[in-house]
């Protein structure tokens, strides 16, 4: 069976040492503790630290984490990145990030916010941070619109975490819970009922 996928978001500024930074390895190591592979637009900041934790992991093998390019150029990532995908479509690529089985963010500002925003959208089950500032924070247990995305999780959430260990336990509680995939914008016309 192929491992699952997490994907994480946050900050492309976040120091070595920081906080942020530090929770960012945590939350990588841990994942790679757990059998997931990483995900990460796979610069700087949050996704560096995410794909250094995992590397960190005594359970890592080569092709546990995957960058996520905005350029064309796959060496244009960080260190840890063991399969880059160069993409060329720069900001664009946020889209791309519900493509995981479930995404974990940290901080971040717009393009966090944009990629939450896509993964919600993407009916993907979203784990945010609430002790690191930013739109993971301010997202952490709600819902990002009124929509019904599956009927028989009666909290269905951007799920609120203060702790690796939380995401572990969310991750092992709900992941099998969000299968659905995206299939499309679709449009019921209001006078055709």
């Amino acid at each position: 069976m192929s491992k699952k996928i997490v994907a994480v978001l946050g900050d492309a500024i976040a120091e070595p040492g920081s906080d942020k930074y530090r929770l960012a390895y945590e939350t990588g190591k841990m994942l790679v503790d757990h059998g997931y592979r990483v995900q990460s637009g796979g610069m700087g900041g949050i996704m560096r630290a995410v794909c250094e934790g995992a590397h960190a992991s005594e359970k890592y093998t080569e092709g546990d984490t995957i960058g996520i390019l905005p350029s064309f150029d796959r060496n244009k990532c960080n260190e840890y990145v063991d399969i880059a995908i160069p993409t060329g479509l720069d900001i664009v690529r946020n889209a791309l990030t519900g493509n995981a089985d479930a995404v974990v963010a940290i901080g971040g500002g717009a393009g966090t916010l944009a990629e939450m925003a896509s993964c919600w959208s993407e009916l993907r089950l979203i784990i945010a941070y609430r002790t690191v500032p930013g739109w993971a924070q301010n997202l952490a247990d709600t819902r990002i619109d009124g929509r019904i995305r599956y009927p028989e999780i009666e909290d269905d959430k951007v799920y609120g975490a203060d702790t690796p260990q939380d995401v572990a336990r969310i991750l092992e509680e709900k992941m099998d819970l969000y299968t659905k995939g995206f299939v499309g914008i679709s449009w019921i016309d209001p006078r055709k009922g």
